[in-house]
């Protein structure tokens, strides 16, 4: 008989043992070392079986095994220096604490988080890079506050059938067992939020909510229903983590599972967990600041579209509570948000029905404070080129925030591309999204052993995080000592991993004998771990399966892959790439020399990133916005072989690894795909082979250890999450404070004001011209001389100081655009009457060739973070005053 309900228990600490509890409900122990050792030392053999979950470790531990701790003197007194050590961590000032002007707290939403994998929530690159945007947060001491949602059955697991293919499971998960604990009240009572849904949506809204702040939209009209949650409390370090889980009892069936699984349905399931984690996260940090004291948020980070509708949330309350009107609410709102986009891929982002929009947000449910047809403006495709049948949530993200990013700089460049009908007018280096690009954390990716080995030999590095040349100077013998640990761990592993795969797929044990032998620790090992969609091409290693059969079976340079990756349960095409490498890898002639392990997770990405000597990527350039991976294991002293997308086509030397030639532009993919895949077997069959079989008298391969080294040492400080959050306190966080302290000043009077401002401008801009453009430089001007431009232009009706009259010149092509232009604002501006404006400014020719300029008008306000803000500019009819041919 199968139980109906299953729950945890958790075990009751002798009082000696109490601050287990304390550790173990902290998540820094996921990466601090010598708390995993305290875990470890409470019961070696039940460690290992529990998978390194000290949930589980201290609910399975015999009552008698507890007892004995508590008598035993030398573990209380690790014990104890392991929660002083922590009370430490969390209460010294960090690097945050020396800055001036940096905001008191910082708001961070992202639909998933991989802190641990002890706590599945969480499915590929988005959800790695916030958890290890969180465990930096707290080594730096960033004030910063998480918001998520706690998904019932997490993910999925995978597994594989006998032919192959990709089988789900979604496990189910209890939050007792898991490191969290309620947010309550004063009183002890679960905190709740709760959203407005239209009537006959989901939840059913019966009883007052006493505790978890304002309603929805749906309180003011007829019919209201609600859609209910409790929040669960995360410690990741210093950092809070807010969870909303919607299985309460206030909800009906149907509302109770908008949490159960992540990126699991589509259609109003999706956009409800979208609208649970934007609307009923803001409730959910306003109850948490109220209850514990917390600074409120200065600054909102919405990591990707997800979480989009936190900014009509936070509009909706300054609307209410400060009598704002709703533009004005939303450049308060705006100055204070930083949206990060993580895909270059239009597929990969959230696009709902504007139908399905209008019904969640309009009619009876629609809020008076926030009006459905501006809710539906901020997502609407209303540029070239665009769908306004859609709502888009990146469309959405970017209009609410005033600072915008990508996540690496050829990334920026692609979201530059993608995005640039919302500035129409400017040119796509003008749109105003920049680029940080993404870091890892090391505390969770590098093995113990690298770091022990860098606090022994180069203790300035461990120390401050400097020091990187010093690498240089570990002994090389050492370090491929490390590596072949590190390589026979991984290969041990994943042998157990088969042996598991194989039973699940229903091979006897006489079948799986050769899985003793599979991999070998000192072959070179090759790495590939990704999702799985069609643009990572999972499969281009395929693309010559004889040529393939030969690399894995060289007498002379074997090779061996290992890789895992799971397909969406959506994505059939995906489901048959992995069946495509399985049913290669079953093959007799070559399983022992290249796997695929099944269940793809933080626990065996870390294994991956640690063991492989190099780390394979091939997506089709440029759609791959980062990808951290290569950056985990070059830390790792593991080299890249890499097309040049994401952060390795901006870091990538020459000697930190190796790139795969790129065939951009070929209209035909599979001809692309060959091409590719040739570049792809030749490197490794006459560079990455070679290198590292070529050895020494001593068996070093001296030149493949002078590239690990180098990669270290110039990669290090580059590819660490810790410099990527300083970017990101220094560019945008920072900025975004002062902009929001502007706005909300003497009773929000700039946003009161700029909104004023904007809209006379929008309203006059038609009127805008650039009526008359002349030059005067001579008709032969040489390098060093000064180009003298006037320019009439008509204003509308606005004012001189309201506008930007500008020049842009530079290089041209052949069809006179203009290539990297610099920009001179026209000063000597005089009345020309009628409303008009003279201007007069002097252009430098700083170098020969051919040469041009173009005149415009922008709008220009102090608030404005770029002078593209407004997407608003004014170009001359034609390009009066051109001269055509060379300049000299």
């Amino acid at each position: 008989m199968k139980a109906i309900r299953r729950f945890t228990v958790r075990t009751v600490l002798p009082e000696p043992l109490r601050q287990l509890e304390e550790l173990v409900l902290n998540l820094r122990w996921s990466w601090h070392h010598e708390t995993l050792d305290l875990f470890r030392a409470v019961d070696p053999a039940l460690w290992e079986a529990v998978h390194h979950d000290p949930v589980r470790l201290l609910g399975e531990v015999a009552p008698e095994r507890l007892a004995q701790l508590a008598e035993d003197r030398r573990f209380l007194r690790r014990l104890q220096d392991t929660a002083e050590d922590l009370h430490e961590y969390l209460t010294a000032p960090r690097w945050y604490q020396s800055l001036s002007g940096a905001p008191s707290s910082i708001a961070y939403f992202s639909p998933e988080y991989g802190i641990t994998a002890a706590l599945p929530q969480y499915s590929g690159g988005l959800g790695i890079l916030a958890g290890d945007h969180l465990k930096t947060a707290s080594d730096l001491g960033v004030p910063i506050i998480a918001v998520g949602l706690l998904y019932r059955h997490g993910y999925f697991s995978q597994s594989l059938s006998p032919d192959g293919w990709q089988l789900e499971r979604y496990p189910p998960i209890d939050p007792n067992g898991l490191p969290l604990t309620l947010l309550r009240e004063a009183d002890g009572t679960p905190v709740r939020v709760a959203i407005g849904l239209p009537p006959g949506g989901a939840g059913r809204g019966d009883g007052d909510d006493d505790h978890g702040g304002v309603r929805g939209p749906a309180e003011h009209g007829a019919g209201a229903r609600e859609l209910h949650a409790q929040v669960w409390l995360a410690r990741v370090g210093r950092v809070p983590q807010l969870l909303l889980d919607s299985d309460v009892e206030d909800n009906d069936p149907a509302a109770r599972d908008v949490t159960d699984r992540l990126y699991g349905g589509g259609g109003d399931h999706r956009l409800l967990q979208e609208m649970l984690l934007g609307i009923g996260g803001v409730r959910a940090i306003r109850a948490y600041c109220r209850i514990t004291g917390h600074p409120a948020p200065e600054v909102f980070h919405t990591n990707e579209g997800h979480a989009g509708f936190l900014g009509v949330e936070r509009i909706r309350e300054l609307v209410s509570e400060q009598a704002l009107t709703f533009d004005e609410a939303l450049e308060a709102t705006r100055a204070g948000t930083v949206f990060t986009t993580h895909t270059p891929v239009p597929a990969g982002i959230d696009r709902f029905p504007r139908e399905l929009i209008a019904r969640y947000f309009g009619g009876a449910n629609e809020d008076p404070y926030v009006p459905a047809e501006r809710v539906l403006a901020l997502g609407a495709e209303d540029y070239p080129g665009g769908d306004r049948t859609v709502f888009n949530m990146a469309v959405m993200g970017m209009r609410l925030a005033q600072r915008v990013n990508g996540v690496s700089e050829l990334h920026g460049e692609v979201s530059r591309e993608m995005f640039g009908g919302l500035w129409g007018g400017f040119d796509t280096a003008e749109v105003p999204i920049g680029s940080i690009t993404n870091g890892v954390h090391a505390g969770t990716w590098v093995a113990r052993e690298v770091l022990d080995l860098a606090a022994r030999e180069i203790p300035a590095l461990m120390a401050s995080g400097r020091g990187w040349e010093e690498v240089r100077d570990v002994p090389e013998s050492e370090i491929w000592r490390i590596r072949g640990v590190l390589r026979e761990r991984l290969v041990l592993d994943a042998r157990r991993r088969l042996r598991e795969s194989w039973r699940q797929r229903g091979a006897s044990e006489a079948e799986m004998s050769w899985i003793d032998d599979a991999l070998d620790p000192n072959v070179l090992t090759i790495g590939f771990a990704r999702r799985v969609p069609s643009y990572k091409r999972l499969t281009l290693m395929m693309s010559d399966p004889d040529r393939l059969r030969r690399i894995l079976l060289d007498p002379d340079r074997p090779v061996q892959i290992v890789i895992a990756g799971k397909a969406h349960p959506a994505d059939e095409g995906g489901k048959r790439l992995i069946q495509e490498i399985v049913r290669f890898s079953d093959g007799e002639d070559v399983r022992h020399r290249i796997v695929f392990l099944p269940d793809y997770d933080m626990a065996l990405g870390r294994l991956m990133v640690q063991g492989c000597d190099v780390w394979m990527n091939n997506p089709l350039r440029p759609l791959e916005a980062c990808g951290t991976s290569g950056m985990k294991a070059a830390l790792n002293g593991g080299l890249n072989l890499s097309i040049r997308d994401g952060w390795w086509d901006e870091w990538y030397d020459g000697q930190n690894g190796w790139a795969i030639p790129s065939a951009d532009g070929l209209s035909s993919p599979d001809r692309r795909d060959e091409l590719e895949a040739g570049a792809l077997y030749e490197l490794i069959e006459d560079h990455v082979s070679v290198t590292f079989y070529d050895r020494d008298s001593a068996g070093l391969p001296r030149r493949w250890l002078e590239m690990v080294k180098h990669t270290i040492a110039t990669l290090g400080p580059k590819v660490l999450a810790s410099r990527m959050l300083r970017d990101y306190v220094l560019d945008l966080y920072t900025p975004a404070a002062a902009s929001e302290r502007e706005m909300v000043a003497d009773k929000y009077a700039g946003a009161r004001a700029l909104a004023g401002w904007k809209q006379r401008v929008a309203k006059a801009w038609p009127g805008v011209a650039v009526e008359h453009v002349e030059t005067d430089g001579g008709e032969s001007p040489q390098v060093g001389a000064l180009l003298t431009v006037k320019a009439v232009v008509a204003l509308g009706g606005l004012d001189p100081d309201d506008v930007a009259v500008e020049v842009a010149y530079g290089r041209v092509d052949d069809a006179d655009a203009l290539i990297d232009p610099a920009y001179l604002d026209l000063g000597g501006a005089e009345p020309a009457g009628d409303g008009r404006l003279r201007c007069t400014g002097e252009v430098p020719l700083g170098r020969s060739g051919a040469f041009g300029y173009g005149v415009r008008v922008v709008p220009s306000h102090p608030m404005l973070s770029t002078r593209a803000e407004m997407g608003l500019v004014a170009l001359p009819p034609a390009p009066h005053g051109m001269t055509n041919g060379d300049l000299r």
